[in-house]
C-alpha cells in the first residue's frame, strides 16, 4: 500500500498512484453499466410490447449483485482480489461484447437479452467485492474515508450524466453500438488492475469451502458489534429513505404536473446532491463522530422528504431532492468507513458483501412498502410518513450507537504451534478447546465482563458453542470452552487474531493467578475414525510474539 502523510481532504487520495488509476477507470466502467442499463431497455422495447419485459431488464441486472455478492466477497477474502476482480471484469467484458456481435447479427431475443444482462451483472458483482476491499490496500488508513467517498462520487456522476450520453447514443448508432462500447469501457480498469503490483501473501492453509466461508462472514458481522450495528442501521436507513427515488416518476406526474423530462431533472438533483456530498466525507468525519453525523443526516433526509411530500415547485423540489442525495450518500459513505475499519482483512469483503446487500433489501423493500402506501393513501402522504419515519431513526442511536473504529485490526501471529501428540488431517475434529483460568473471587465480577467480550472475539474468529463454567468446590477456578468443527478450522482461528483480540486475551490473562499461565487443553472429540494415522501434523510454524494463544 502506499501511503501518504496524513489526509489532505476530498481528493488526497487520488496523489497515490494505485488508487488514482483504479478510480479513474471505474469512472468509465460505470458509464458502461449505465449505458448497457439505457440501451438493454430500448433494445428490449423493440423487440417486446410488454412492459413487464422492458421492466425486466433491470431486474435481470440487479438479480446477480443480490444473489452473487455474498459469495463474491467469500471468494475475495479467500482469494487474490486483484485476480478476483480481474476475472470479473473480463467475464463481463466478454459478455457485453458477446451482446453486441448477437445484436451486429440481428439474432438478438427477448430472453436472450436478458440473460446477457444477467451474465455481465454477474461478472461486476464479482468484482464490486473485491475491489472494495482491495481499497485500503490502494490507500493510507487516514485517507480511505475520502476514498470510499471517491468511490460513490464516480458512481454518482455516471448516474447522473451516463443515462442521457447512452440514451444519444442509442439514439444515433443504435443499442448494439452501446453494447460494444460498454465492453470497451471495461478495459482500462482491466489494464488498471493487470498492471497493480499487489503483494498477495496466500494463507498457509488451504481455502475454506464455500458454505463454511459464507457462514463465517455472517457469523463475523453478528458477533462484531460495530460491524453489527452498522449493517442495522444502513438497512433502517435505506428503508424508510427509499421514496424519493422509488417515487420518482409518480412525484413529477402527480404533484408537479410534469413530464419525462422534470423526471430526469429530479434524478440529476439527487445525483448532483450525492456528487457534493460526497466531497465532505473526510471533513464531517474529522469534525463529529459517525454516531452524531448518521443522526444529523436521518434529519436533514427527513426534512426534506417531507418538503418534497408539500411542494408542488420544481425549484423547491429540486432542492429537497438535492439534500436527499447529499444525505443518503453521506450516511452510506459514513457507515461503509466504518465497516472497513472494523474488519480484519480476512474478512473484509464478505463484511462488505453483507453490507451492500444490506442496502440493497433495505432500498428494495422500502421501495416496495413506501409505494403501497402511496398506492393506498397518497404519494405526497408517502413522502411525508417515510420523513418522519427516516428522522425517528435517529432514536435508533440510543440502542444501537456507533461506535469508535479505533480497534486495531492487524492481524498479530501467534506464538509456536500447539503441542500435538497425533496425527491430524485438517478434516479432523470436532476439536474441543478448554483454558483453566485462576481468578481472584474478589474480581469475579470484572473477570466475567471480559470474557463476555472474549465470547464475541471467539465466535466471531469461528469458535462454536462457547460456555464459561466455574468450578463448585474451588470457586477461583474458572473453565472457558468452545469447539471447532475440525483441526483445520482451529488453525484458521488462530491466524485470525488481531491486535484487538490479542488484547481481549491480554486483558483475561491479567485475571489469572496461576504461576505457569492459563491451562490450554485441546481435545479431539469422537477420535474413533477421524484420524488419519499416517498424517503429519499441519503446523509446524513458529511465530515470533511471546505469548501463547489458546
Amino acid at each position: 500500500m502506499e501511503q501518504s502523510e496524513g489526509t489532505g481532504g476530498a481528493f488526497a487520495p487520488l496523489r497515490e498512484r494505485t488508487f488514482r488509476r483504479i478510480w479513474t477507470a471505474s469512472l468509465f466502467s460505470n458509464f458502461g453499466q449505465l449505458f448497457l442499463g439505457v440501451g438493454a431497455a430500448w433494445e428490449m422495447t423493440r423487440l417486446s410490447n410488454s412492459p413487464s419485459m422492458v421492466a425486466l431488464v433491470q431486474s435481470a441486472m440487479m438479480l446477480p449483485l443480490v444473489l452473487v455478492t455474498l459469495p463474491a466477497g467469500a471468494i475475495a477474502d479467500m482469494f487474490d482480489r486483484r485476480r478476483i476482480a480481474m476475472n470479473g471484469l473480463g467475464f463481463s467484458a466478454i459478455c457485453a461484447a458477446g451482446l453486441a456481435i448477437v445484436a451486429f447479427l440481428g439474432l438478438v431475443t427477448p430472453w436472450l437479452l436478458l440473460g446477457f444482462c444477467v451474465l455481465i451483472g454477474g461478472g461486476v458483482a464479482l468484482y464490486s467485492p473485491a475491489w472494495q476491499a482491495s481499497i485500503p490496500e490502494q490507500v493510507s488508513r487516514a485517507n480511505l474515508p475520502a476514498a470510499v467517498a471517491l468511490g460513490t462520487i464516480s458512481y454518482n456522476v455516471a448516474r447522473s450524466f451516463g443515462p442521457a450520453l447512452g440514451g444519444l447514443i442509442v439514439v444515433v448508432y443504435g443499442a448494439k453500438a452501446v453494447f460494444g462500447m460498454t465492453s470497451l469501457l471495461y478495459l482500462p480498469l482491466l489494464f488498471s488492475f493487470f498492471v497493480w503490483q499487489r503483494r498477495h501473501v496466500p494463507s498457509r492453509l488451504p481455502p475454506e469451502r464455500m458454505d463454511r466461508a459464507i457462514v463465517g462472514g455472517v457469523r463475523y458481522a453478528l458477533h462484531a458489534p460495530a460491524i453489527r450495528t452498522a449493517l442495522v442501521r444502513v438497512f433502517v436507513f435505506g428503508l424508510s429513505t427509499a421514496t424519493a427515488s422509488a417515487l420518482a416518476p409518480l412525484i413529477a406526474r402527480d404533484l408537479l404536473r410534469g413530464d419525462a423530462s422534470i423526471f430526469g431533472v429530479l434524478l440529476g438533483a439527487q445525483g448532483v446532491g450525492a456528487v457534493a456530498g460526497a466531497l465532505f466525507v473526510s471533513h464531517i468525519r474529522a469534525a463529529i463522530s459517525t454516531e452524531q453525523a448518521v443522526r444529523l443526516f436521518a434529519l436533514g433526509t427527513g426534512m426534506a422528504l417531507v418538503t418534497i411530500g408539500m411542494s408542488r415547485e420544481i425549484v423547491l423540489t429540486c432542492a429537497g431532492f438535492l439534500i436527499v442525495g447529499a444525505c443518503n450518500i453521506l450516511t452510506i459513505a459514513m457507515l461503509n468507513v466504518t465497516v472497513q475499519l472494523a474488519a480484519p482483512r480476512w474478512v473484509t469483503a464478505r463484511a462488505l458483501s453483507l453490507f451492500s446487500s444490506a442496502i440493497t433489501a433495505g432500498i428494495g423493500l422500502g421501495a416496495w412498502g413506501w409505494g403501497e402506501v402511496a398506492a393506498g393513501w397518497s404519494v405526497a402522504f408517502a413522502l411525508v410518513a417515510s420523513g418522519v419515519a427516516v428522522a425517528a431513526t435517529m432514536l435508533l442511536g440510543l440502542v444501537l450507537p456507533i461506535g469508535s473504529d479505533e480497534a486495531d485490526t492487524e492481524e498479530v501471529p501467534l506464538a509456536s504451534a500447539p503441542a500435538v501428540g497425533m496425527a491430524l488431517t485438517l478434516r479432523s475434529g470436532p476439536i474441543v478447546i478448554e483454558v483453566d483460568y485462576n481468578v481472584d473471587p474478589e474480581r469475579a465480577r470484572e473477570f466475567y465482563a471480559v470474557m463476555m467480550r472474549m465470547q464475541s472475539m471467539r465466535k466471531r474468529n469461528g469458535g462454536f458453542e462457547w460456555s464459561l463454567a466455574r468450578d463448585i468446590a474451588d470457586p477461583t477456578l474458572w473453565t472457558e470452552r468452545y469447539h471447532c468443527p475440525t483441526w483445520g478450522d482451529y488453525l484458521r482461528l488462530r491466524d485470525r487474531f488481531t491486535q484487538a483480540d490479542f488484547d481481549i486475551q491480554s486483558e483475561a490473562d491479567a485475571f489469572n493467578r496461576s504461576h505457569h499461565g492459563s491451562r490450554v487443553r485441546r481435545r479431539l472429540e469422537r477420535p474413533f475414525g477421524s484420524v488419519r494415522w499416517q498424517a503429519d501434523s499441519p503446523d509446524p510454524r513458529q511465530d515470533t510474539v511471546s505469548w501463547m494463544a489458546p
